[in-house]
C-alpha cells in the first residue's frame, strides 16, 4: 500500500534511521577505538530526529491508533521499544555502549521501524478516514516541527561499508 501523504514525515524519519542501522551492522564488529564516534553520531541523532519522532508518535500517532481495540497491544509493543531505545540512546550519549550494545540497538530500532511501517501505518491507512488522516498529519507537523533537518556528517569509521563477500 501507498504511504498515506499524511505519515510520510515519519517514513522519511524512518528511512534516515534505517540507514543508520545498515550502517551499523555493515561495521559490526565495530572496534573498541571506533566506539566513541559512533555513540557520538548515534547520540547527535537522537538529539536531532529521534527524541521528537519519538515524542510525535506519542503525542499524535499513538493516541490515533488507540481509537482501535485491534491496534492496542501493538502500540504497547511500540511504547515498550520506545523505552527501551531510549535507555540506549541514553548509554550512548554517556559513552557507556559495547559494540554488542551498538549492534543490538540497530537490530531493534530497524525491527521497530519496520513494525511501525508495515503493522500500524498499514491499519491506521486502512481504519482512519480521509479527514482523520489530514487531522493526524496536522498534529504530526506540528509535533515534528522542531526536528533539526541538518545533515549528520560521518567519520571515516562511520561511513557506509560495502559488504563483504
Amino acid at each position: 500500500m501507498l504511504r498515506d501523504k499524511n505519515l510520510i514525515p515519519l517514513s522519511h524519519q524512518h528511512q534516515h534511521s534505517l540507514a543508520l542501522c545498515v550502517r551499523i551492522d555493515r561495521a559490526s564488529p565495530i572496534k573498541d577505538a571506533e566506539l566513541a564516534v559512533w555513540q557520538a553520531e548515534i547520540a547527535q541523532h537522537f538529539q536531532n530526529e529521534i527524541g521528537i519522532h519519538f515524542a510525535a508518535e506519542e503525542a499524535a500517532l499513538f493516541p490515533a491508533a488507540r481509537q482501535f481495540a485491534d491496534l492496542g497491544s501493538l502500540v504497547e509493543e511500540l511504547l515498550t521499544d520506545h523505552a527501551w531505545l531510549r535507555e540506549r540512546f541514553e548509554l550512548a550519549v554517556a559513552q557507556s555502549m559495547s559494540a554488542t550494545d551498538l549492534a543490538e540497538m540497530a537490530q531493534r530500532l530497524s525491527a521497530h521501524i519496520r513494525k511501525e511501517e508495515r503493522d500500524l501505518f498499514e491499519n491506521l491507512q486502512r481504519l482512519l478516514g480521509e479527514e482523520q488522516l489530514s487531522e493526524l498529519g496536522r498534529r504530526l507537523d506540528i509535533a515534528l516541527a522542531e526536528t533539526n533537518s541538518s545533515c549528520i556528517v560521518q567519520s571515516d569509521a562511520t561511513r557506509l561499508r560495502t559488504v563483504k563477500s
